[in-house]
């Protein structure tokens, strides 16, 4: 069919409500898809912190770091004594299926007074849950290596009740607050080796940043967003006795 007889046998006749309903539908898809690009570029920015920090030769702390941006994921070395009265154990933490413990310590410098907590690693949970392992960190100074990370700050808690040592999740500002510290905006995950030499298992896993499936979902937003303009145009042009009978 040439496009002039096209143009003679049929005339665009939108109707009100589909019309909003395709408006409506469309700025939905929209605004999902321009989320998803932003949590992409969001991704893509600590994607290349990743890689910028770890192609850094390691930096020496000194407790007067105040802002998180540039140490985050940036090999550190730090040197101090463990405030042992204040380590805690993240609950729910699994290794090889596993369960178990984070052993999170502060390590306080001695010219500041300032702490930074350390990760030294995973414990097992013993046969009952009641009876928590037992890892303190050892005495006197030391010098403790490791990668700058910063925990979620967005996390699932059904209640906020800490029983002691045991927490549920590791919060640098509640953490914090209950201990009277005054901490660095990082924690260090520790890396072996280590000395003196202890049991705890430090195998920190690459983290996945998901750039690829924040530009895959937006890109699906975006198709259905186009798909719904398609539609609406193809089904708005009717023949034309069609049309004038739908207007009647």
């Amino acid at each position: 069919m040439r496009l002039s007889s096209f143009f003679r046998s049929r005339r665009f006749a939108p109707t009100l409500w589909p019309t909003l309903g395709m408006i409506a539908f469309v700025a939905l898809t929209v605004a999902l898809g321009n989320w998803q690009r932003h949590r992409a570029a969001e991704k893509q920015a600590l994607e290349d912190a990743f890689n910028a920090g770890t192609a850094q030769p390691p930096l020496e702390l000194t407790g007067e770091e105040r802002d998180a941006a540039p140490l985050l994921f940036r090999a550190l070395r730090a040197s101090g004594e463990y405030a042992a009265a204040r380590q805690v154990l993240i609950d729910n933490k699994l290794h090889s299926d596993r369960p178990g413990f984070d052993v999170v310590a502060p390590l306080c410098f001695a010219a500041t007074k300032r702490c930074v907590l350390v990760d030294r690693g995973w414990i097992a949970q013993r046969a009952q849950r009641s009876d928590l392992p037992q890892a303190p960190p050892p005495a006197g100074t030391v010098t403790v290596s490791g990668r700058a990370v910063v925990p979620p700050r967005r996390y699932l808690e059904l209640r906020y009740e800490q029983a002691g040592p045991l927490w549920q999740n590791l919060d640098i500002a509640r953490i914090a607050a209950a201990s009277g510290l005054d901490l660095l905006p990082i924690v260090i995950e520790q890396s072996d080796p280590v000395a003196p030499s202890d049991t705890l298992v430090r195998d920190w896993p690459q983290p996945e940043f998901g750039v690829e499936r924040h530009w895959s979902y937006m890109l699906q937003w975006y198709s259905l967003a186009a798909l719904a303009i398609v539609l609406w145009l193809k089904l708005n042009w009717r023949k034309r006795n069609d049309a004038a009978s739908g207007e009647r």
